[in-house]
């Protein structure tokens, strides 16, 4: 993802003593997502699915946007999703703003460079309202029950959909305590990985987390090779690789395709340690996201290369470029592309 930007109705749940009126109750609660249960998570004999940071601007609903993501996921008929933290925890509305205001065409119709939009960005991380919201969201993570997220991991059982990864972007402002509880709600959601758009320099303090809680931490790359703690290469990806058996590697083919490498050949040779790829398309030279079929992301041989040589690893859209659609009908465009291109492999 370029930057990373319930309070549920069931109350009467805590009184159900039974595992199985439990499910009962959720499945009895969430009528209007019943026609997505069992549905197909594989096309061709991929496993493809949507990141829901693709419907980051969906608008919340009793406290989170658990809710609007499922509907959306329905309306993408996707069964398998990587599920974005900040659509649990609480709202961020001035960095929202701030994205919107950094990704919308200025008024000779040219837009921000990557650079431009991560340069805004730090600048927006120093300001009293982002330290505001980061304390909020410490207390959130520090105090939230795990209740909570046991219940948010039935709505999506209920609705046919796997939480397949848990978006957790580290950095140097988390507290131990705040990183240990992260680990055990990502366990609550029944997730087998962290995915993380974090620093190489986080990978000690990651590294005990992950053996003791037994979850995969998968590096997310981007495409600044200039920053020395980002991860962006392969050589990168490696330092994690090295460090412990817990890391993995979330491959962005979009971002690590505009870093100038090549993901077929990543894929063919580490395929055995990548967790999940995003997919999105991007120009070379570290240029801007495009409508799928019009960057030089090679979309269409990374998904015949999970075909042919049987790679289980799950494909999920990230919707990321200015498209004229709403979200769920982009992300609609994007998975029928997918689709076309593994009909034709």
């Amino acid at each position: 993802m370029a930057i990373k930007a319930v309070e549920l109705r069931f109350q009467g749940i805590k009184m159900i003593r039974s595992r199985r009126q439990f499910g009962r109750c959720i499945l009895a609660a969430l009528p209007a997502y019943g026609a997505l249960a069992r549905g197909p998570a594989t096309f061709e004999g991929v496993r493809i699915g949507v990141c829901t940071y693709s419907f980051r601007d969906v608008p919340r609903r009793n406290g989170d946007a658990v809710e609007p993501t499922l509907q959306a996921l329905k309306e993408c008929d996707a069964h398998i999703c990587e599920l974005f933290s900040p659509q649990l925890e609480p709202e961020n509305r001035w960095l929202a703003q701030l994205m919107q205001e950094v990704t919308k065409p200025r008024p000779d119709g040219s837009r921000l460079t990557q650079d431009q939009i991560y340069a805004k960005y730090r600048a927006a991380m120093k300001t009293p309202e982002a330290a505001k919201y980061r304390e909020q969201v410490r207390q959130w993570r520090l105090n939230t029950p795990m209740d909570y997220f046991h219940k948010v991991r039935a709505q999506f059982d209920a609705a046919g959909v796997d939480i397949y990864a848990y978006t957790l972007n580290f950095d140097n402002e988390f507290m131990d305590e705040e990183l240990d509880k992260c680990f055990e709600q990502a366990n609550a959601l029944k997730v087998k990985t962290i995915a993380s758009s974090t620093q190489i320099s986080m990978l000690p303090r990651l590294k005990p987390m992950a053996e003791k809680h037994k979850i995969y931490v998968a590096v997310h790359g981007h495409s600044d090779t200039k920053h020395p703690d980002e991860f962006s290469s392969p050589a990168s990806f490696q330092q994690a690789l090295d460090l412990s058996d817990w890391f993995r590697v979330n491959l962005d083919i979009g971002h690590f395709t505009a870093a100038g490498f090549d993901p077929v050949a990543y894929l063919n040779e580490h395929h055995d340690r990548i967790t999940h790829i995003h997919v999105k398309d991007r120009k070379k030279n570290d240029g801007p996201n495009e409508p799928f079929g019009q960057g030089n992301t090679p979309i269409v041989a990374v998904l015949r290369l999970l075909k042919q040589k049987h790679y289980p690893i799950p494909a999920l859209v990230e919707y990321e470029y200015q498209g004229n659609g709403t979200p769920v009908q982009e992300v609609n465009n994007c998975l029928a592309y997918m689709k076309q291109a593994l009909q034709g492999a």
